[in-house]
């Protein structure tokens, strides 16, 4: 059954060959692919407003950690979600499902530390961002929703993703060709329509703001 539900995960993934020419590649979990049926998940908005196409292998439910780093193939895990390419971007999110599901939230200070030091230079993000970086493509990495106002399923996370994102912000800060966007002034307090139901996800609404967001990102870089 694992297997079987791994494939038809991954099965829902735009294949790399089938869009040759495309130079932006998304990346990561549930943030990045949500949304998706409606046609309206960031990697959708961005090719909106980019007038460009944007491959997209981000898989709901996907970990940043894998277990053997120097295995890059036969996972849904962000780090094996990425295929080399002729990238120009490549545009991530990840590491909340590792907060939640490795640690509970609660004494996370290893599984924080296996994805990226306190300074933002070890650990595996660090090393995958500069495996992409290596093959030629600026590293977006964008961060979590925050949920001001609002008790929702996941508000215990809210230190340690704090944490996690004061790291990116280090890594982003200290590397050149890294770009770190945050997303967690993106929800008004009291905003219960920035969020799909389940109280997690973002709505159609906020997935088209981050979408946007990041395109502006990509063009401002590219316009100087």
């Amino acid at each position: 059954m694992l297997f079987f539900l791994t494939g038809l995960v991954a099965a829902c993934q735009e294949s790399v060959s089938r869009n040759e020419g495309a130079r932006i590649l998304a990346v990561g979990d549930s943030l990045m692919a949500w949304n998706s049926a409606w046609g309206s998940s960031i990697p959708h908005v961005m090719e909106e407003a980019l007038g460009e196409p944007v491959v997209d292998r981000s898989i709901r439910g996907a970990w940043m950690t894998v277990r053997d780093p120097n295995d890059d193939k036969g996972a849904i895990n962000i780090p094996n979600q990425y295929e080399s390419g002729k990238w120009d971007w490549v545009v991530v999110n990840g590491g909340g499902n590792d907060l939640l599901f490795g640690c509970g939230c609660g004494m996370c200070s290893k599984v924080l530390d296996r994805m990226i030091s306190k300074d933002g230079m070890d650990g595996q993000i660090p090393a995958f961002a500069r495996r992409v970086r290596d093959d030629g493509a600026r590293v977006l990495f964008t961060g979590y929703l925050r949920s001001p106002g609002l008790l929702t399923p996941i508000e215990h996370c809210k230190n340690e993703g704090d944490e996690l994102e004061e790291r990116l912000i280090q890594l982003a800060s200290k590397e050149d060709g890294i770009v770190f966007v945050s997303n967690k002034d993106v929800v008004p307090s009291g905003g219960i329509s920035y969020f799909s139901p389940d109280l997690i996800h973002p709505s159609r609404k906020t997935s088209r703001i981050i979408g946007r967001k990041l395109a502006t990102v990509i063009k401002q870089f590219e316009g100087r």
